[in-house]
């Protein structure tokens, strides 16, 4: 296996981890019917955190006070961005969403700049969430108002958490291995989350359910947190940027095909916008982590 990933161009292990990732997220949505959004996403922490245990075994790297506590910081971050994902893509289309949360690493990525490139990156994220919000979306439909503004509010905090995540991660890769410390992260943020969670996610005693919640947190998960430690490290600045801006378009591809969610005018132009804004913002320099 791990020589067929090393023969793998990078760029095609990439958008392998991004169709995964959001393949991972429409079968999410699958499990709305029987239990919350919040829910699905701790499922998803407790089944990736199990995979990763095993496969990545952290006990066996040297740990203390001062990493473990910072390791469950970024956990928790991480759990909370995908609960609030989670959330957002209950109430808006899944490209629309992903576009959305993605104004948080362009604001890391440009946080600071002065150059024209930083302000076009920010100026092109803005218009692109203003399309999707104000143009994309059907305000028109009764009862929609709250939906809609519930799951912008969402996936703009979800934009917030993941840049926190994109901070604190990149400071936790330059010191130790990555994906260790999400292993650990990611046990402890689901620990923390269980009284919250744990009593919504009772339909997931049916094999079914189960089973699906399993492949929600291998796909969305274990197999982008795992690709991103190649790709991270193979990857030039001008490439990974690219590859960056192409996942709202695969979000949305997703959401056509596995949702049935048809993109509006204005979602597209806003999708197009904010992946532009990916662009500019990170071919300047690199991420310091891949998005979770």
């Amino acid at each position: 296996m791990r020589q067929l990933v090393d023969r793998t161009p990078a760029p095609l292990l990439f958008l392998v981890g991004g169709f995964s990732q959001y393949v991972g997220a429409a079968l999410a949505v699958g499990l709305y019917p029987t239990m919350p959004p919040h829910a699905v996403a701790w499922l998803r922490a407790v089944f990736a955190a199990v995979v990763l245990l095993l496969v990545v075994r952290p006990w066996r790297a040297d740990w203390n006070r001062r990493t473990l506590a910072q390791t469950g910081v970024f956990g928790l971050v991480l759990l909370g961005m995908n609960m609030l994902f989670y959330v957002a893509i209950e109430h808006l289309p899944l490209g629309a969403a992903v576009a959305v949360e993605f104004t948080g690493p362009v604001a890391v990525a440009a946080w600071g700049g002065r150059t024209a490139r930083a302000r076009i990156a920010i100026g092109l994220a803005l218009f692109g969430v203003l399309s999707i919000s104000l143009v994309g979306l059907d305000w028109s439909v009764t009862g929609s108002t709250a939906d809609l503004l519930l799951g912008l509010g969402a996936a703009l905090a979800a934009g917030v958490l993941w840049a926190a995540y994109m901070v604190i991660g990149g400071r936790i890769v330059r010191a130790r291995d990555g994906l260790s410390s999400l292993a650990v992260g990611l046990a402890i943020a689901a620990v923390a989350f269980a009284p919250f969670s744990a009593p919504f996610a009772g339909a997931a005693v049916r094999p079914e359910i189960l089973l699906t919640a399993a492949a929600v947190g291998v796909l969305s998960s274990v197999v982008p947190y795992v690709l991103d430690q190649v790709t991270l490290k193979r990857l030039g600045t001008a490439t990974f940027a690219l590859m960056n801006a192409l996942l709202p378009v695969s979000a949305t591809i997703i959401g056509v095909i596995a949702l049935a969610q048809l993109p509006t005018a204005g979602e597209v132009i806003g999708v197009l916008a904010v992946s532009a804004a990916v662009w500019i913002s990170g071919s300047g320099r690199r991420p310091a982590v891949e998005p979770g």
